[in-house]
């Protein structure tokens, strides 16, 4: 079976993740479309999603004039809140088949302005 590039990169880059995970810090990875942007923390042990956030949920999406930009920084600072009241300080990011560029980079800087380690 062939598999296509975007999806070997995709485990390219989540398994050397996976790799060095430990049970004191979790995985953080990222989902961008052309509109949208979604994140998740998940326990690679447990193989549990224990926080996640998106543009597409309701009090985010009530603001429709937002750029792209803008939406990526709301989505990290709800995320960044979220696992705070979790007491989730450390993580592993994984950007998945995504350049560490543009909406990427700048949600990854708003975690770490927001408390965020990795």
């Amino acid at each position: 079976m062939k598999i296509n590039t975007r999806i070997r990169k995709k485990f390219r880059v989540s398994n050397k993740v996976k790799k060095v995970s430990s049970n004191d810090r979790f995985r953080l990875s990222i989902n961008r479309s052309s509109k949208n942007i979604s994140a998740q923390i998940i326990d690679d042990t447990k193989s549990v999603t224990l926080i996640s956030a998106s543009s597409t949920e309701k009090d985010i999406k009530q603001n429709s004039k937002i750029n792209k930009t803008e939406l990526s920084k709301i989505v990290a600072e709800k995320l960044a809140k979220k696992a705070q009241d979790k007491k989730i300080k450390k993580i592993y990011f994984d950007r998945g088949i995504y350049k560490y560029h543009g909406r990427v980079k700048i949600f990854a800087e708003t975690l770490r302005k927001n408390g965020m380690e990795f």
